[in-house]
């Protein structure tokens, strides 16, 4: 079992390889793509959803420090609010399987973050990337939720699948 968790998480760059999605600004927008096993192993599900959730944490702290757009900055306040939720309650589940979640984005949502950071046309690159983030986060919350390997895992992927579609239905177009 600990070389499965040790193989799942050896494989997380792999699921995670990004390409690149161009914008009308001609600004570059770093889109990771997931592939979910039907079967993901608990420590890689906990380690992308930690990413996800932190990147939403730090965008929508960003958002609300550089966005001109109040629809931008609205969205921004309800996102950071949720993933500080989903990422309490991914923590907790984690320390009860002995999977605690890093602190550290993954390489490809870190990419994105710096994307973010250095766009001249943040509200748009901003809205993209909320876009592939949460098409991102409710392939994985659904794929673990539904054929995760851990019962204590489940009812929070279960959650933050909602969480991420309720996002999903309000964002800014």
């Amino acid at each position: 079992m600990r070389r499965l968790a040790y193989a799942s998480i050896a494989l997380i760059p792999a699921l995670l390889l990004g390409g690149c999605l161009g914008s009308s600004s001609g600004t570059r927008v770093a889109t990771p793509s997931v592939a979910i096993s039907p079967a993901l192993a608990a420590a890689a599900y906990v380690a992308m959803a930690a990413s996800i959730d932190l990147y939403e944490i730090q965008a929508a702290e960003l958002a609300l420090q550089r966005s001109q757009d109040t629809a931008n900055r609205a969205f921004a306040e309800k996102t950071l609010a949720a993933h500080e939720g989903t990422s309490l309650q991914l923590s907790m589940a984690g320390r009860r399987l002995n999977l605690l979640p890093s602190a550290t984005l993954s390489p490809e949502h870190q990419a994105m973050l710096d994307a973010l950071k250095a766009t001249p046309d943040f509200d748009h690159t901003y809205r993209a990337q909320q876009n592939i983030l949460h098409r991102e986060g409710v392939a994985l919350h659904t794929s673990y939720a539904k054929a995760g390997d851990s019962p204590t895992l489940r009812p929070v992927a279960k959650n933050a699948e909602a969480v991420m579609r309720q996002n999903q239905q309000v964002m800014p177009r």
